[in-house]
């Protein structure tokens, strides 16, 4: 059974469907861990999404959401951290094939890209879905070692 435990992150411009997207976790019986920001004051995204990935690094939880103004500074701050695969997503198809092809584990998207249904929809997908492993686990190999500088 998946992990029932989420971390979750945003900046000013993500703060309100922040809100909206914790209490649908919670409605879905997830325990969501939120690292910030807890206002629309103006503050630095490299720091929630640095947050974020630390509980990923330290198995607090497997999964992340990050949420920002567009979701690209967010998923380019949080691909910095080793292990971490985050993936911008605003479609749900993508949202959910970057779980299954990428084994990404974390979400980010933008508050003034996608609106409030449409980010649940993002959520329901990513959470959703599992990685299939296969011939995709070569290819997140191939991405952990281009990480390591092995590739």
């Amino acid at each position: 059974m998946k992990e029932k435990k989420i971390t979750i992150g945003c900046d000013h411009a993500g703060y309100e469907l922040k809100l909206k997207v914790i209490a649908h976790l919670q409605e879905r019986g997830y325990e969501v861990l939120d690292v910030g920001t807890h206002s629309t004051e103006s503050c630095h995204y490299p720091e929630i999404a640095h947050e974020v990935c630390k509980n990923i690094q330290n198995g607090v939880t497997e999964l992340g959401i990050l949420v920002c103004g567009t979701g690209i500074g967010m998923s380019m701050a949080a691909n910095k951290h080793k292990g971490i695969r985050a993936a911008a997503c605003s479609d749900t198809f993508s949202a959910r094939l970057t779980r299954v092809h990428n084994d990404a584990n974390v979400l980010c998207f933008g508050e003034r890209v996608v609106g409030m249904g449409l980010a649940l929809d993002l959520v329901d997908n990513f959470i959703d879905a599992e990685f299939e492993g296969g011939k995709h686990q070569y290819r997140v190999d191939m991405i952990t070692a281009i990480e390591q500088q092995e590739l």
